[in-house]
């Protein structure tokens, strides 16, 4: 009996140990999947079943069920060791890019992790889902429209009811709605500001917890906050009346105001026009103020207590409110505009008040003044530079006694010109615009011309841009031939708008018309070889009426073919075509010019080859030349040392022979 009991405490021993090892080797991953513990089922089964196995060698009996447990996990190791290789077999190129592998084991997810990252997720799918807006969209303009009505509110109705109590009392339900429905829009306009976004390198910023914090931190977030606090609560201690002077702090709000206006400057299509409206705006709202402070400034001295105030409003007519309001008005207006005619000061406080007011008016004049002149000059900027070219083109024409025919026919072009809105130069205009959306509105004004064009037709969209960009917009008055039969053409012409016709030698036969969309001449600038024209015109073309014409040049057209090799062979190719078609195209030997022209490059390269021996040569010819040059005068430098030292200049013929008559010998280095 003692024996099972040792063995089953030792199994239960053993048991212990075995799963404190293996949760300590789990640790690393617990996160595992279901095959785990349905392994370790199978295992337990295995075991279980394992303890009487009949037949080793047969599916059947009870050890059956243990062979083919071990037969799964032999698969499900198989299986592991399969996977584990292909995942961590390692990527060459993301390797660059990695840095240091990290060795310390990851904890698996706790149940509190996994819930905590099914919040985390949910929270920003929510922020996904708010809406930011950008500064450039209608949205954002329409706003700044809605709080800009509430800012104009506040800054001419407030001074008005805190300066004419009558207008404050009569109506205080509808003020204090008023004021409460502003209120409200105050508050909107922060939560919009929470939600603006912003460009950051060239990238909207749509993090609402970074536009938070990058609202909170400037001055505007302060000014808006004490733009909103509830100062007018204090009417409940000081009264009713006060409501309007307690609630002057809205008038911080005044920069969307201006917000509005730059925005809707940039907008409209009448920005001169919007100008002048702003400052009358401008200059009304002041005469608006400088009114009411008269008015309250005269109650604080005495209504009627001299001839300078306002009268008494015992007086029947000047007792009512609209009268007040428009005499104040009236006198500020006065006052402002410096016209003067206005009842002299009698006190010193009278004098020092007339004196800020004329002030204030010399600085509203000069401004008038100033922003009308220019508003005024850059309305007509465009007649006066225009004007002055008729005028410099009428100087020239008298000075070179230029015919009045052909003088009236140069001002009724310029007539045309400026009838018909066509004096803007389109390159001036677009040379400030980068050349993507220069290029973007060349496609919008000249594509679909381009593309009626026959030889143009099915071309690269990218050969298509580049001849966009050089056409060249030319107008031709009645009458004026646009090409002569043997001219050489190095333009190519397509109508916009107008009649051309194509005439005789005599000028009045007419054989076609083209109207808009044709064009001529796109065959003669190709010079495609074997063609019976040329680059030579074969007709006369003159214009019915005034048109207007894009212009392309030879070169133009060259220039944008040589970045497109392939759109050129096509379009050599088409003209061929067409030529062909008409019969205007000789077949010419292809391939006698082919074996030419490659005699031609063998021609070359042999010439190439010849030049670089030659050089080669020459360098060789100077190098030996140099040094035979250094090898001569180390030899004579070395002659002549040995020659003085034995006397031979002083010896005579002794010095080469010794005392017994042998000739001294002399070792010449070389």
């Amino acid at each position: 009996m003692a024996g099972p009991v040792q063995n089953s405490h030792r199994l239960s021993v053993k048991t212990w140990t075995e799963e404190e090892s293996d949760r300590a080797e789990s640790t690393p991953s617990r996160a595992q999947s279901m095959c785990d513990d349905t392994s370790s089922e199978l295992q337990r089964m295995a075991a279980i079943d394992g303890r009487d196995i009949n037949s080793q060698n047969s599916l059947y009996g009870r050890g059956a069920l243990s062979r083919l447990v071990s037969m799964v996990m032999t698969l499900r190791e198989w299986a592991q060791k399969s996977l584990g290789e292909e995942t961590e077999r390692p990527d060459s190129f993301l390797e660059r890019f990695k840095g240091p592998a990290n060795t310390d084991v990851q904890a698996p997810p706790s149940r509190f992790d996994i819930e905590h990252e099914i919040r985390r997720s949910r929270h920003t799918k929510r922020k996904c889902n708010v809406k930011v807006l950008s500064p450039s969209d209608d949205a954002y303009y329409y706003w700044l429209l809605v709080i800009g009505a509430a800012v104009f509110y506040n800054w001419t109705l407030l001074v008005v009811r805190a300066c004419f109590d009558e207008l404050q009392m009569k109506n205080v339900l509808v003020w204090l709605v008023l004021d409460y429905i502003c209120d409200g829009i105050y508050i909107l306009d922060i939560a919009v500001r929470l939600h603006t976004g912003f460009l950051d390198q060239g990238l909207m910023v749509k993090d609402t917890q970074r536009l938070r914090e990058t609202y909170v931190r400037t001055f505007q977030c302060k000014s808006d906050i004490c733009s909103i606090l509830p100062t007018d609560l204090l009417y409940l201690t000081v009264g009713i009346s006060y409501t309007p002077l307690l609630r002057f702090n809205r008038l911080l709000r005044l920069p969307r105001l201006f917000e509005w206006f730059e925005r809707t400057e940039t907008r409209t299509g009448y920005p001169n026009a919007f100008r002048i409206c702003k400052l009358v705006l401008y200059i009304l709202v002041i005469i608006h103020w400088n009114a009411c402070v008269y008015y309250s400034f005269s109650k604080v001295l005495g209504l009627g207590s001299d001839s300078w105030v306002y009268p008494n409003a015992s007086d029947p007519e000047f007792g009512s409110l609209t009268r007040s309001y428009i005499y104040c008005l009236y006198w500020s207006t006065l006052t402002l505009t410096t016209i003067g005619e206005t009842p002299p000061p009698v006190r010193d406080e009278e004098y020092l008040f007339l004196i800020f007011d004329f002030l204030v008016g010399v600085l509203i004049f000069a401004s008038i003044v100033g922003n009308v002149g220019s508003m005024i000059s850059n309305m007509n900027a465009t007649r006066a530079g225009f004007q002055s070219r008729v005028d410099t083109l009428k100087h020239y024409m008298q000075f070179r006694h230029v015919s009045k025919i052909l003088e009236q026919r140069v001002i009724r072009w310029f007539d045309y010109l400026w009838t018909n809105q066509k004096t803007i130069d389109e390159q001036e205009v677009l040379r400030s615009l980068p050349n993507k959306l220069r290029a973007e509105i060349a496609i919008n004004v000249h594509l679909e011309t381009l593309k009626k064009v026959r030889i143009f037709q099915d071309c690269e969209a990218g050969l298509l841009v580049e001849l966009v960009l050089k056409l060249r917009p030319q107008v031709f008055s009645p009458g004026d031939y646009i090409c002569r039969k043997g001219d050489v053409g190095k333009e190519m012409y397509i109508i916009k708008d107008g009649q051309l016709a194509v005439v005789g030698e005599d000028g009045a036969t007419q054989f076609a018309v083209l109207t808009s969309g044709s064009c001529f001449g796109e065959i003669s600038i190709l010079n495609i070889s074997g063609s019976k024209m040329g680059n030579r015109r074969t007709a006369n073309i003159r214009s019915l009426g005034y048109s207007d014409l894009f212009c392309l040049s030879k070169q133009d057209l060259m220039d944008a073919l040589q970045e497109f090799p392939h759109a050129r062979a096509q379009l050599e190719q088409r003209g061929r075509d067409i030529l062909r078609k008409e019969g205007l195209l000789e077949e010419v030997n292809v391939s006698a010019g082919e074996e030419l022209e490659e005699k031609v490059e063998r021609l070359e390269t042999s010439l190439d080859r010849l030049q670089t021996s030659l050089a080669r040569l020459q360098s060789e010819f100077n190098s030996s030349q140099l040094r035979l040059k250094q090898r001569i005068t180390t030899l004579e430098h070395n002659v002549t040392t040995v020659a003085t030292g034995s006397g031979f200049l002083s010896d005579g013929v002794e010095s080469v022979f010794g005392g017994d008559g042998v000739c001294s010998e002399i070792n010449i280095r070389l």
